[in-house]
């Protein structure tokens, strides 16, 4: 499974009409070179790898570690190959902030008028599952504002999403030497930002998931690790994730009373849940709600409307200190852009995969039919 890392800055402001109009045209290029010479479900594979969709934003013209990159990307992709989703085979539903609420609408609307070899509602809720599992599965600290869904008319399917870290996050503060990517004296920034102002990418891609809830990602991209993450899609909360969907099916006057004794208790410090996070009445509306639906796994679980991020820690809570249940605490976030890889620190570079994307995307650039000077520009910056 291949994962990786990417400073991703919060740079504010957007790109100007001027690149962004050049990068629909070249995303488009790129796109139907690569369509043409390895098929649409090779395109989706290469969306899902963070090295290979971090290389494609750069030849289209964003800056390696900004934000803005998995974005403008994503919107000049989408916007790109606007009218002819069908020859290519590939279409794009969601984006950023209001526009990824529409990826369910989206993708009905692309099952009305192609012929899809796969019923619509599976990737709503491949959608909608991916979303769920990257906000209450596994808690970082960020919140989802971006979404994008990737398919094709045989079902294959890849997501890019990204989260903003809370303002508030004290998992995130780290000294920071330099601003100087943050406020410039011609736009400055109301107040520094801190190190926490960093996004969080997450890639799927729907050969690589078997499972919904265990280790389904393709990759999760960030700066660095947190100290203290829940993360029950690890291999090591298989039990916690177990008992977790036991307890969710218990009568919930048991279920309440149980967490009024824990809250009564003098807890080890924690950062991950306050007393606050979630109080007894709220959590016996959410467990009515479990316990009339009866889900017969952790997925299931995750499914149902209501459960979030403050109900999953609850029960993981339960879990942990009644049962004796250890959820799994380690950031899944494993490798960095920045750091490291001709030594073999913290790991050796995949030559082959790496030549390979560069393979991969100079073909397409040359394929494209793209001005020489776009076509040049695009190609050094692939050397």
């Amino acid at each position: 499974m291949k994962t990786g890392i990417a400073n991703l800055p919060l740079h504010w402001g957007k790109a100007p009409g001027w690149l962004f109009g050049r990068m629909e045209k070249l995303a488009r290029e790129i796109t139907i070179a690569i369509v043409s010479e390895y098929g649409s479900e090779e395109m989706l594979k290469r969306l899902s790898d963070p090295y290979w969709f971090q290389a494609f934003g750069c030849v289209l013209g964003y800056d390696w570690h900004s934000s803005g990159l998995t974005t403008t990307t994503c919107g000049a992709l989408k916007s790109g190959i606007k009218g002819i989703e069908r020859d290519l085979n590939l279409f794009i539903a969601g984006g950023k902030g209001r526009t990824s609420r529409k990826t369910p609408a989206e993708i009905e609307n692309w099952g009305e008028k192609v012929s899809l070899s796969i019923d619509p509602q599976k990737l709503i809720y491949a959608s909608k599952m991916s979303a769920k599992v990257d906000s209450a599965a596994v808690q970082d600290g960020h919140r989802l504002y971006h979404h994008n869904f990737f398919f094709t008319k045989e079902g294959s399917w890849t997501v890019i999403q990204q989260g903003m870290p809370a303002l508030n996050n004290p998992k995130r503060k780290k000294p920071q030497p330099n601003y100087s990517f943050f406020a410039t004296p011609s736009s400055p920034s109301p107040e520094p930002r801190a190190t926490y102002q960093f996004a969080r990418r997450y890639h799927w891609y729907s050969k690589n998931v078997k499972d919904f809830v265990n280790e389904p990602q393709s990759g999760i991209c960030d700066d660095y690790k947190l100290e203290q993450v829940l993360n029950l899609t690890s291999m090591n909360s298989t039990s916690a994730r177990s008992v977790v969907s036991k307890i969710s099916i218990e009568k919930p006057h048991k279920v309440v009373k149980e967490y009024k004794k824990i809250l009564t208790l003098s807890l080890p410090k924690r950062e991950w849940i306050e007393q606050t996070d979630l109080r007894p009445e709220n959590l016996e509306k959410v467990m009515l709600s479990t316990y009339e639906r009866q889900p017969k796994d952790f997925e299931e679980l995750l499914s149902i409307k209501g459960i979030g991020p403050k109900s999953i820690r609850a029960l993981t809570l339960i879990s942990e200190i009644a049962y004796g249940t250890k959820a799994d605490w380690r950031d899944p976030v494993k490798y960095s852009f920045a750091h490291g890889g001709k030594d073999g620190y913290p790991y050796p570079v995949d030559r082959e995969n790496y030549d390979g994307s560069i393979a991969i995307l100079r073909k397409a650039i040359r394929k494209a039919k793209i001005e020489r000077s776009e076509k040049r520009n695009a190609l050094m910056k692939l050397l």
